[in-house]
Order: C-alpha cells, then sequence, then structure tokens
C-alpha cells in the first residue's frame, strides 16, 4: 500500500463522454488514506481462502428467498437447474450486435469463479499475479475484513485515480486512450466481437502491466473493475449535502432496475470501449447489485492511518 495525502478536488464528469450521474461536478475533500498500489491479485486472495476456508458468492448455490427480494413482486421462480453455483462470464459475439442487449455477451456459467475466471474448464495456473475476479461485494467486504483493511469510498477512489491531476479524463491526463504507446487494458476494436489487442491482451492482464499514474498506482484504468463502499444512487450528485468525506447515499436507486441493492463500482476493465463503455476515465461510475460476481470484477482495498 502507499499512502494518499488528503485534500479537495473537483468530483464528477470532464468531457462530453460523460453520463448524467456524473454531474453536476462538485468540490469534495478526502481525509489522507493508504491504498493497495494494485488490485487484489489471485495470489493474495488465495493467502485470504487459505487462512479461512472462505467460499465466494459464486462458489455457493444460490437462494432464491434471497434473490426474489431484488426482483419485480410475483416473479416466477427459475427452474431449479438454473440455481447453481455459478457466475458471469464473457463470451465474445461473432457479428456485430445491439450494444444495449447485455445479454449477448454475459454467460450464466456454471461453476465459473475466481479460481476458474472463463468457465469450469479454465484456471489460474501461473496467474498469481494477475488480478482475482468473480468477486461480490460481500467477498470483497469479507477480504478487506480478514486484511484489516476497508473498500474505498467512491470519492477516494476518484482522488487517487486521479494522481493529483486537476480535471483530467484519465489517470494519466488527457491524452486519448489510442494515441503513443498501450495505457491501460482496455477493449481495442469493434465490441463485443473485435479486439485488435494493441494493449497486449485479450482478457485481464497481469497487474502492474502498464505505467502507473502521478500517485504509483497502477490499473486506475481498464483491467477489471473495482469495487467501492458506496450505494450507488444515480441522483446522488445533484443531491449530496456531505462534500467533507463522503461516504455516499444512505441507500441504493437506480432508475433501470429499481428493486436490487447497487454498490458503486469504477474504473473500467478489458471490456470497455469508448463505443459502449467508457469506464477508463476517472470520473465514470458504474453500479452493480451486491451479489453480483463477473469475468470482469474485482477490487482493491484501502486503510486509515
Amino acid at each position: 500500500m502507499i499512502w494518499i495525502n488528503g485534500g479537495s478536488y473537483l468530483m464528477g464528469g470532464d468531457d462530453k463522454q460523460a453520463q448524467a450521474d456524473e454531474y453536476p461536478k462538485h468540490r469534495v475533500s478526502v481525509k489522507g488514506f493508504y491504498i493497495d498500489v494494485t488490485e487484489v491479485t489471485n495470489a493474495q486472495f488465495r493467502k485470504f481462502v487459505n487462512a479461512t476456508h472462505y467460499k465466494t458468492t459464486a462458489e455457493r448455490t444460490p437462494d432464491w428467498e434471497v434473490i426474489k427480494k431484488q426482483l419485480p413482486p410475483n416473479t416466477p421462480k427459475p427452474d431449479p437447474s438454473l440455481l447453481a453455483k455459478a457466475s458471469l462470464v464473457f463470451k465474445p459475439s461473432v457479428n456485430k450486435i445491439d450494444l444495449n442487449d447485455y445479454s449477448q455477451w454475459w454467460v450464466w456459467t456454471k461453476n465459473a469463479d475466481w479460481k476458474h475466471p472463463h468457465g469450469p474448464e479454465s484456471d489460474i495456473k501461473n496467474k498469481d499475479n494477475y488480478p482475482v475476479v468473480h468477486i461480490s461485494f460481500e467477498d470483497a467486504l469479507a477480504y478487506c475484513k480478514w486484511a484489516g483493511k476497508r473498500l474505498p469510498t467512491e470519492a477516494e477512489w476518484e482522488w487517487a485515480a486521479r494522481g493529483g491531476l486537476e480535471n483530467k479524463i484519465y489517470p494519466w491526463g488527457n491524452e486519448a486512450l489510442n494515441i503513443g504507446k498501450a495505457k491501460a487494458n482496455t477493449w481495442e476494436g469493434e465490441f463485443p466481437n473485435q479486439n485488435a489487442k494493441k494493449d497486449g491482451y485479450y482478457y485481464a492482464a497481469p497487474v502492474k502491466s502498464y505505467q502507473p499514474n502521478n500517485y504509483g498506482l497502477y490499473d486506475m484504468a481498464g483491467n477489471v473493475w473495482e469495487w467501492c463502499s458506496d450505494y450507488y444512487d444515480s441522483r446522488y450528485y445533484a443531491s449530496a449535502k456531505v462534500f467533507d468525506n463522503p461516504k455516499g447515499p444512505a441507500k441504493s436507486f437506480d432508475p433501470d432496475d429499481t428493486f436490487a441493492i447497487k454498490r458503486s463500482i469504477r474504473g473500467g476493465s478489458f471490456l470497455c470501449n469508448a463505443s459502449y463503455c467508457s469506464g477508463y476515465r476517472v470520473a465514470r461510475r458504474m453500479k452493480t447489485s451486491e451479489d453480483s460476481s463477473l469475468e470482469h470484477l474485482g477490487f482493491r482495498c484501502v486503510k486509515d492511518k
């Protein structure tokens, strides 16, 4: 971990790609904190699992009584065969498709988990220094507790990602992603069917594969999304009343999915592309339900002094 001095900055959208939930841009201050230099790796997560015998959400059979609370009333119970140990795995398409339908590139895959990131036939052999994925919010909290750490707030995460640069679009500044040498692990080409792999990787990359930001932090753009502690509320910036070390809203609200409890995730992933998801921008906010685990979702930790 490295120490990040506290300070104040303008939090929120920086360019024309900014979404409505990134506005209004507003000044916040954060206290100093320690933060992991990289995303939590497979090797680090394995130490936690070996010490605690923890089973991740993806490694447990889903409980319908819990799931249905996040769905519209009277949603029918799915076939029992679907209530299996599983997680969401990326499946590229053959042809160009409608980018509004994410079900075309995500597949609910049995026995996919952190040890089998692409499905049951895959493994993480020789991938100790890759970011751990298929991690739910609960899984991330469990690791943090064991390690004596916590998840960052959105304000802390964005402050760290900016690396001391003011009002810049990316952790490295404003230079476009595709100019010069590879700056981050993203999707280069036509999503989700053609990836030119100019950054060297189709899926996740080993941590520290690209230059760090000015604070010495790696992969604050791309590679895998990272959990934050805040509930996600699309209206939060417009209604925020706390600007000194903000911890986020009191509850979640996603206008596209009003039943699920969601948390904010930051940083983008190897699947982010300008045509679909410019998640590698430092201000970009995304959300997912607490029990979600996906092939491109991990985390890093912070710690108070």
